[in-house]
């Protein structure tokens, strides 16, 4: 898959979207867990297909990182297929940049496969959800796909902190948040200091420790999906003001929290005017590597 994004003329880059459903109405999630997940952002349920984020994003004039999160292993889910995401994805190059997803307990073949969805498919990086997936970031088993994305020059996106997958359910529908502290992410980032990473959402209990992390390692960067703005940690939007002003990222958590609304709350936010334009979209640029001139 070869972009086609207008980056200059673009408004933003949300670098965090969701496909929910694909184009025979399978669903990401199961019933349970998405209406936990719909309660919790309260917002409406909404499961858009790739054509459905491409229309949305373009009627806003942004473009959207797209993945789903392979849970099968865990949840028993089928999980959507990376492939037909990528391929439709490709449909929509001016808007669109296809991430895949691989559940690590896929073993030797989730290795293999992150390799097809690369060369094959056009996909421009991969999710993890560590809660979800339930997996420790920082287990040398997973290393090898580590290993394997890095050498192929692609960034890696975590799920960091709370979530509301399972939030409310008994037992949290078996989820565990402990294997979504970002601490666990600092020894992957050390390990493979040439694989981006992408720290997904205020990591809230461990805001302090995603800070430090992202300010530590180079090639660490903090995308700020999930949370309206008005509920960010006070010391996130210090740090996203100074010393984490080129490794912060706009993302939403589309379409459980739509852009609009982000961005509504993000106005109110006392960022600095220079500040805005980096988060919004340049910052993006360079996290994922969209800019073959090199000119950001």
């Amino acid at each position: 898959m070869t972009l086609r994004l207008d980056l200059d003329k673009l408004v933003a880059i949300d670098v965090h979207t969701h496909v929910h459903a694909d184009t025979h109405g399978h669903m990401a999630l199961d019933e349970e867990l998405s209406a936990a997940a719909s309660k919790y952002f309260k917002g409406d349920p909404y499961d858009p297909t790739v054509p459905d984020i491409a229309a949305d994003y373009r009627a806003r004039n942004m473009a959207a990182v797209v993945f789903s999160v392979d849970t099968e292993m865990a949840t028993g889910q089928p999980a959507l297929s990376n492939e037909e995401i990528a391929d439709l994805a490709a449909e929509h190059p001016d808007v669109l940049i296809p991430f895949g997803s691989i559940d690590p307990a896929r073993g030797l073949s989730g290795i293999r496969l992150a390799r097809r969805l690369v060369e094959s498919h056009g996909v421009r990086g991969f999710k993890f959800h560590p809660s979800i997936q339930a997996f420790e970031p920082n287990d040398r088993k997973v290393y090898p796909l580590y290993e394997e994305i890095q050498s192929l020059g692609v960034p890696a996106l975590f799920h960091t902190g709370q979530t509301g997958i399972g939030a409310g359910l008994p037992g949290g529908r078996g989820i565990k948040l402990r294997y979504s502290d970002p601490m666990l992410l600092d020894d992957v980032a050390a390990d493979f200091p040439g694989l981006t990473i992408i720290m997904a959402h205020p990591s809230v209990p461990w805001q302090d420790s995603a800070i430090s992390v992202a300010t530590h390692k180079a090639n660490v960067y903090i995308d700020l999906s999930g949370w309206s703005p008005k509920y960010f940690p006070p010391q996130l939007v210090k740090a996203a003001n100074g010393l984490l002003k080129r490794k912060v990222l706009f993302g939403s958590d589309y379409p459980l929290l739509r852009p609009e609304r982000w961005i509504a709350d993000f106005e109110q936010l006392d960022i600095k005017p220079e500040v805005r334009p980096l988060i919004m979209k340049e910052n993006a640029i360079r996290a994922l590597n969209l800019d073959p001139t090199g000119r950001r």
